[in-house]
């Protein structure tokens, strides 16, 4: 590394910095949106050329920003949200601090997602700079409600709905660059999100007439509870399948894999009944990417310790499959809680999200973007487990990629949400030359 490009990777370190100092947690039915509203203008400061240029939305708190593109061609639309989560717990440095230290940027949204945000403003703002003006119509969009109930993008896709406004591609978080992503993968793979599973909140409730705790009856609403979560963990009501995409990505993970895995990973198709059979053994992760699953996290029963409960619920987090769908998943959990004498409440509908195709040009682009900032990286297709915004983005749009351009490791996934969420520096400069290349390519 030369002096100028050490110089250039300090200053981009210390500009996202600034960014995870500016705390931004967002918790459901917030109100006071100032913090949001500080956020924004610390963007305008520091990238003032590209606000300068785009037309400026506020959304409650999100935003979008449209930069005018010289042409009719269908728009493209890069995102990132500015919200994170609590940051509760012991840390090495700060979770707000932005501390740079050990080669590394320390803080809550370091991954989740400041960074991504900031190296797609970055670009746009160099670009600016540069004289360059965009073939197409360029959007950015940036929620304050993807870590809560996803509304601010919600909104915004709405109205982009309501103007005719479709794009060609909408680039959001998702996958990152991650060596040996599954054991015996040896190489660096980009993994790119082609598509996430849908996800709805489920309540189910058990009743009875209640009672003194000295005098039991069978079958009180928490012992059906509990059968009904033990029946849930040991039943197939939920359709294993592999999908197209997951498939391809099996596909590209064996390239680097020894026999005979690297046999049985290349032919997902053929060895279909066996990888559904043997992928939720293996791990939680790779169940989740073959079928429907519901993890139960809240409880309640009786306030007393010694009252039976005339009412007990619980609620169920469902991530539908793709090949089951959100309506089969929940006609299949609500007739077994039906067996329980269970209620089965809907807590929100959820969306049914589509899933990019990767032959299609959006995701072909994409990944020769990568070969070339990264030629050391594998491109690899998959499914996300999790939510982002970007499903909303689903509505206006038949290219949704979910894809950060950060080198990261193992540790460093698992700090997401968790205790000591840190980014290398390193990875910063290739990043910005990935969004400018995904602008310029447009």
């Amino acid at each position: 590394m030369s002096k100028w490009e050490g110089i250039i990777l300090q200053n981009y370190a210390e500009s996202l910095s600034r960014l995870i100092q500016a705390e931004t947690v967002s918790v459901r039915h917030q109100t006071d949106l100032s913090k949001f509203y500080r956020f924004h203008d610390i963007l305008r400061e520091m990238f003032p050329n590209l606000f300068q240029v785009c037309h400026f939305e506020d959304f409650h708190g999100s935003f979008l920003l449209h930069w005018k593109g010289s042409s009719n061609k269908s728009p493209i639309l890069l995102m990132n949200h500015h919200d994170v989560v609590e940051a509760n717990g012991n840390w090495r440095y700060p979770p707000f601090s932005g501390i740079i230290a050990d080669g590394k940027i320390w803080g809550r949204g370091t991954l989740d997602t400041k960074s991504g945000l900031w190296g797609m403003l970055q670009a746009a703002e160099e670009l600016v700079v540069s004289g360059y003006v965009p073939t197409r119509d360029t959007y950015f969009l940036s929620s304050c409600t993807e870590e809560t109930d996803g509304s601010g993008a919600d909104a915004i896709s709405l109205e982009l709905a309501r103007r005719g406004i479709r794009f060609s591609m909408v680039l959001d978080e998702g996958g990152m660059i991650l060596s040996e992503p599954i054991t015996g993968a040896k190489g660096t793979y980009a993994m790119i999100g082609l598509g996430e599973k849908g996800q709805t909140n489920l309540k189910f409730v058990a009743r009875s007439s209640g009672g003194h705790a000295s005098t039991p009856d069978k079958n009180t609403p928490l012992v059906r509870l509990g059968r009904f979560m033990n029946a849930v963990e040991r039943s197939h009501i939920f359709k294993a399948d592999i999908h197209p995409a997951v498939c391809q990505m099996f596909r590209k993970l064996s390239i680097t894999m020894a026999q005979p895995l690297k046999f049985l990973l290349n032919h997902p198709v053929f060895f279909k009944p066996l990888l559904c059979k043997a992928l939720p053994s293996i791990s939680a992760a790779a169940g989740a990417m073959v079928k429907t699953t519901i993890a139960f996290t809240m409880a309640q029963g009786s306030e007393g310790c010694n009252v039976l409960p005339q009412e007990a619920w619980l609620i169920g987090n469902m991530r539908f499959s793709h090949h089951q769908g959100r309506t089969a998943s929940i006609e299949a959990v609500r007739q077994l809680a039906c067996k329980y004498d269970i209620e089965t409440i809907i807590l929100d509908a959820g969306m049914d999200t589509t899933v990019t195709d990767y032959h299609s040009e959006a995701y072909q682009k994409v990944s020769s973007i990568v070969e070339t900032v990264f030629p050391d990286v594998i491109p690899t297709p998959y499914l996300m487990t999790g939510a982002s915004d970007s499903r909303f983005l689903s509505r206006i749009c038949d290219n949704c990629i979910r894809f950060a351009p950060f080198k990261i490791t193992h540790e460093q996934l698992n700090s997401v949400h968790g205790l000591d969420e840190n980014l290398d520096i390193s990875t910063l400069s290739s990043a910005v030359a990935f969004y400018k290349q995904i602008i310029l390519d447009a």
